[in-house]
This record gives structure tokens, C-alpha cells and sequence, in this order.
């Protein structure tokens, strides 16, 4: 299985139609210098023969040569010891491969009809993938399009994506991301940092931190290029793999690499690279605290299945049948209906609102700030080719739930749904389905299903007051969710970010 990617931002922002914060330049190719002489021993910032400011003699133009290839690793790693100061145990394999091979190897993961039917539903909860689409075909193709280069733990080897792999030529800037991932295995905190499974909330903010820390060395390496080191010029075509990718899932996807870098900097200015490395002993638990980095804790949310006529929900999936989402994932909602239907939910351009040169896209907005928790719970139903869901939400405040309740609706609005004794019905179109919400509190539930009658069997009792009391919190929890005791585990697949 291979790890940690490194994704193309500017795929997203070209798409998105936003433009991106320039990046500190390379200087182009190496000048020569003065090189000095091998030291005694390994010390960080050297490797194979290669200091950390010196030249090398690499011209990408006709692609790299295999001396060239190592001339840029060593000097790549002992760049990286020198940004993050610790040590490699041993080189690291870089190797190319072609895109083309990459989405090969995307196609033939395989996945259960039963997740891909489960995972189905959740991304129809976001109103990122309609009725008609298969996630997995949608996460495969919007990754193969973005990614630039993987870390694999198994072989220790970093492969970099590259269009020609019989003259490839590398970003050094994906390098040196990769570099870091492999520096995070050789230190025993990469595979170990990861449950076995996890929600897709969790597993976001769990790679806020390994990603985090990944992109922030990148920066601080972007930063001295031209400044204080001479790059090798990088390839000209960007690193993207073109198509026509899904912006909600790759905006998903991209959340660890925005926002992981602030909070590991936040980190390190407070506690220094042990603080870091102490993060993956005790990572973060949800998007919430990677975004406004804090500590709070989501609320538990208790749930009990009632579903009549045939409907039933996917017990082996997830955490007990659900999933969490986060308030990642609910902004990414937000904002790709905005731009894609025009809901008055969030201003997209905001996206580009951010306080930090370490961040690059904001998501934080009224309506997906304030979350508590979430569990989205898919149904099937043999007798019927169609699912639908119930998605529990769980608000700090009754404020927060209402604006929430309110961007939901106005999603329905946008798509041409109409209200019938109490259910909303989109007639037509990738959404064509059901919807009953209702709020009660600081709680607001969804449940969709093909039409008014399978919603009022898969959560009986629903009405415009809220729900009967069967979901709630967990007895004990007050109001307060930095009181609660988070549990949050299982969500299977690793979201095609990884292979």
C-alpha cells in the first residue's frame, strides 16, 4: 500500500478560476560556487557528498540523467535534514513514473461493492457526487489527475509523477515533500500516527499533521530558494495530470495541506520540532481543531436505527454503519454548491481568504463553524436499486445549527427542490431525491431518501420539531463539547488519497 501524497494545489485554484499566491521562485539552474569539502561523519544538512547550499550540475531542459537524479535526492536530503534538523538513517529510493502508470495503478485498487455503496451515500450527503456517480471512479480520477508524487513505507521508495519517463524531469519541491514523508518513517512517526481505520474526519485531521508537517518544509525550503540556495529549475508543466477534476473532492482532499501547515507551525514556534513530533503521538481528532486549532473535542453522538419497510443501514461500514464528515467536508459543501449551483450558502471567492502565508485556501464560514459532530448514516434496501441516509449533526450552539439548518436548505433551493407537507423534493437532476430536515436545539438532522415515502421509513417519527429522542448525545456530556470524550474510529479506505 502506498502513502502520502503530494497533490498539486494549483490544479484547484486554476480550475477553482482563483488565482493563487505567487510562490518564491527557484532561481533557475545552479550557478557554480564554491563547494566545500566532505566532512568527517554524517552531520544534518550533509548527504552522499552533497551540503546543503551547495551547486549541482543539472540541467532539466533534455531530462535527468541518472547522475542527476542522484545529485538532486542527495542534495534534496541533506536540505531537508537542514530545514527540519534531524538526521536520515539511510538513503532514500526516488524513482519516476509516468501518470498514465499512476492512474493504472488507481484503477486496480480494488473496493467492495458494499463500501462503494455506503461511501456512495455519504458523498450524495455532501452534494459533491450525485445519484448517477461512483465515488471511487470520481476519487481515483480527481487524484490521478492532481497527484505529483507518493512516499511508499513498504519498499522506502518515493516515486515522482512525471509525463516522460524515459527523460523525466522533478519538481523539486515535490521532492522534498516526499523526503519529508520518508524522514517521518525512518523516525518510527509516519504508519504509526494512523488508526487502522478512521472517519473521514479524522483521517483529514490526522493528515493535517503528517501533511502538515510535509508542506511546511516544503515552504521553508520555497523560501530560501533564490535567496539563500540556488534550485535546479523545476519542469514546466506544472505537475497537474489535466481532465476535468471533481473541485469538491479535490478540495477535500487538499484541506491537510492547507491548513496542516499553520497548525504545525503553530506547533513549532511554541514547542520546537519535538512539539511536532509529539503531535503524532496525540494527533488532532477533527478538521474543527486543525482549522481553528483548537483542542475542543467532538461531542458523542448516540444513535438507534429504526428503519421500517426493508430499509437498513451498512452495520460493517464505517464506525457502526456511519461516517463523520467534519467541518471540512460540511464547508466543502458549502462552498462547492455555491459555486456549481448557486446556493447562498458562502461567497466562494473567499476561498482565497486566508490569514497566514502558510495557508492557502480558507475554510472557515458561518455555516460549517460551530460543529460539534456528525455521523452520516447510509441505507440500502434489497427490494430497491436506490439508498438514502440519515445525517446527524450536532451544533455548539442552537445559533450554529440554525445557519447551518438555513445554507442546508438553501442548497434544495438551489436545486429546484420544492416542499411537500413537510418534505423537500428535487425533481430532477444528479440530486433528484428527497429531503426532511429538521432542527431541534443544537441538533439538526437530514434524512434523504428517493422519494417522501422511503424518507418517512428510514427515520420514522422525523417531523419539523426534531427528532423523538432516540438520537442524542451520550448520557453524562453536557452542552460544553470540550467536556466530551471523543471516540472516533473506522472509516475504511483511506479515501483514495492512498492507494
Amino acid at each position: 500500500m502506498t502513502y502520502r501524497l503530494r497533490v498539486a494545489v494549483a490544479l484547484l485554484v486554476a480550475c477553482a478560476g482563483v488565482t493563487p499566491v505567487a510562490a518564491v521562485s527557484s532561481a533557475g539552474d545552479d550557478a557554480p560556487a564554491q563547494v566545500r569539502s566532505d566532512p568527517s561523519g554524517d552531520p544534518v544538512g550533509w548527504e552522499s557528498g552533497y551540503w546543503h547550499d551547495d551547486p549541482v550540475d543539472v540541467d532539466q531542459s533534455d531530462g535527468l540523467s541518472d547522475r542527476e537524479l542522484d545529485a538532486l535526492v542527495a542534495r534534496a536530503t541533506a536540505r531537508v535534514e537542514f530545514v527540519r534538523g534531524a538526521e536520515f538513517e539511510e538513503p532514500v529510493d526516488v524513482s519516476v513514473i509516468s501518470r498514465e502508470a499512476y492512474r493504472d495503478r488507481q484503477d486496480d485498487a480494488s473496493t467492495n461493492d458494499s463500501f462503494a455503496a455506503w461511501n456512495n451515500q455519504v458523498w450524495e450527503a455532501l452534494f459533491v457526487d450525485g445519484e448517477d456517480t461512483n465515488v471511487q471512479d470520481e476519487l481515483s480520477s480527481t487524484v490521478g489527475a492532481a497527484v505529483a508524487g507518493f512516499y511508499a513505507p513498504g519498499p522506502d521508495e518515493i516515486r515522482i509523477v512525471t509525463p516522460t519517463p524515459d527523460s523525466p524531469t522533478i519538481d523539486n519541491a515535490t521532492l522534498v515533500h516526499e523526503l519529508t514523508h520518508a524522514l517521518q518513517d525512518q523516525q518510527g512517526r509516519l504508519t504509526s500516527v494512523r488508526p487502522e481505520s478512521a472517519t473521514q474526519d479524522e483521517s483529514l485531521a490526522v493528515d493535517g499533521v503528517v501533511e502538515g508537517e510535509a508542506n511546511y518544509v516544503e515552504q521553508r525550503y520555497n523560501e530560501r530558494c533564490g535567496a539563500e540556495w540556488e534550485c535546479a529549475a523545476p519542469p514546466s508543466d506544472g505537475g497537474g495530470g489535466g481532465g476535468d477534476p471533481n473541485l469538491g473532492i479535490l478540495l477535500t482532499v487538499l484541506q491537510p495541506y492547507s491548513d496542516g501547515p499553520v497548525y504545525v507551525g503553530d506547533i513549532r514556534e511554541e514547542s520546537g520540532w519535538d512539539g511536532v513530533s509529539a503531535a503524532f503521538d496525540s494527533p488532532p481528532v477533527s478538521t474543527e481543531q486543525t482549522i481553528h486549532r483548537t483542542d475542543e473535542e467532538p461531542v458523542p453522538i448516540e444513535y438507534e436505527d429504526r428503519a421500517t419497510d426493508g430499509w437498513r443501514p451498512y452495520p460493517n461500514q464505517g464506525e457502526r454503519g456511519s461516517d463523520t464528515v467534519g467541518e471540512a467536508s460540511i464547508y466543502v459543501m458549502f462552498w462547492y454548491q455555491a459555486r456549481e449551483s448557486g446556493a447562498d450558502t458562502v461567497d466562494p471567492a473567499t476561498l482565497r481568504d486566508t490569514d497566514s502565508p502558510l495557508d492557502t485556501f480558507n475554510y472557515d464560514a458561518e455555516p460549517s463553524a460551530g460543529w460539534g459532530n456528525d455521523r452520516v448514516f447510509p441505507y440500502r434496501n434489497p427490494d430497491r436499486d436506490e439508498g438514502g441516509y440519515v445525517w446527524v449533526t450536532e451544533w455548539d450552539t442552537p445559533e450554529d445549527a440554525r445557519e447551518f439548518h438555513q445554507a442546508h436548505e438553501e442548497i434544495l433551493r438551489a436545486n429546484d427542490a420544492e416542499r411537500e407537507n413537510g418534505t423537500w423534493v428535487v425533481p430532477d437532476g444528479q440530486y433528484a431525491d428527497a429531503f426532511r430536515t429538521a432542527r431541534n436545539g443544537s441538533r439538526v438532522v437530514v434524512v434523504n431518501g428517493p422519494d417522501p415515502g422511503a424518507v418517512r421509513d428510514i427515520r420514522p417519527g422525523l417531523d419539523a420539531a426534531g427528532d423523538d429522542g432516540s438520537v442524542g448525545r451520550a448520557p453524562g456530556f453536557g452542552v460544553v463539547p470540550a467536556l466530551a470524550a471523543a471516540l472516533l474510529a473506522a472509516l475504511a479506505a483511506a479515501r483514495s488519497r492512498r492507494d
